[in-house]
């Protein structure tokens, strides 16, 4: 992935009082395998370059973390427990990456595979633009998650994800985001599905000296 679109996302986070409140506020809380994902980041991207409020169009801020405990009872203890650490608003939705096969199929009518981490929560989402995770390391420093990488969040240019059949949310997503962000191009979801599996590392800044996340 360009360092220069690291940098760029970066950035623009680092320049959202309310997200970073909520980065400090997730490293606080030191969830295992936390990341904050997906609508809050292209969608702080997507402001910034368009010149609307930071967080136009962003409905929640959502947080990631991974625990083999896959009980709703455990779950919701950690989403009580959270709510202290958080501002009321943008509400911060908390889920545990090693529950939702449970409900996936309920929700989407397929399958997913079981996910041994939060990243490949991420990797799943309907369109790979959306696939992206960051978190707030003690250093303050940024490690980033794009499985796919950052140009298509920078070309405002939202793509399908055929990993899995997820043609319809796709689809539902893109409509609502084109009507948030007129500028947005949305590729179709291909007829021929090839999956294309993600490939990318683990990106770490460089610093001097319940349902789908949307």
């Amino acid at each position: 992935m360009s360092e220069a679109l690291q940098e760029r996302l970066v950035g623009i986070i680092r320049a959202t009082p309310e997200l970073m409140a909520a980065f400090r506020a997730a490293r606080a809380l030191d969830l295992p395998d936390w990341w904050i994902v997906s609508g809050a980041l292209y969608g702080a991207v997507w402001n910034a370059l368009t010149g609307r409020p930071a967080l136009h169009g962003v409905k929640d801020i959502d947080l990631f973390y991974f625990d083999p405990d896959t009980s709703w009872a455990a779950e919701d203890r950690v989403i009580r427990r959270a709510a202290p650490f958080f501002a009321p608003a943008p509400p911060v939705e908390i889920r545990n990456q090693a529950r939702v096969p449970l409900w996936y199929r309920d929700r989407f009518g397929h399958a997913c595979p079981d996910y041994a981490s939060s990243r490949e929560g991420i990797d799943h989402f309907a369109s790979r633009t959306h696939c992206v995770g960051m978190r707030l390391r003690p250093d303050d420093g940024f490690d980033i998650y794009a499985p796919y990488g950052l140009e298509d969040v920078f070309a405002m240019r939202v793509v399908p994800n055929p990993i899995l059949p997820n043609r319809a949310t796709h689809e539902a997503k893109a409509t609502r985001q084109k009507a948030c962000w007129p500028e947005l191009t949305i590729e179709p979801w291909p007829e021929a599905l090839q999956a294309r599996h993600p490939a990318s590392p683990l990106l770490t800044e460089s610093r001097p000296g319940r349902p789908e996340a949307t």
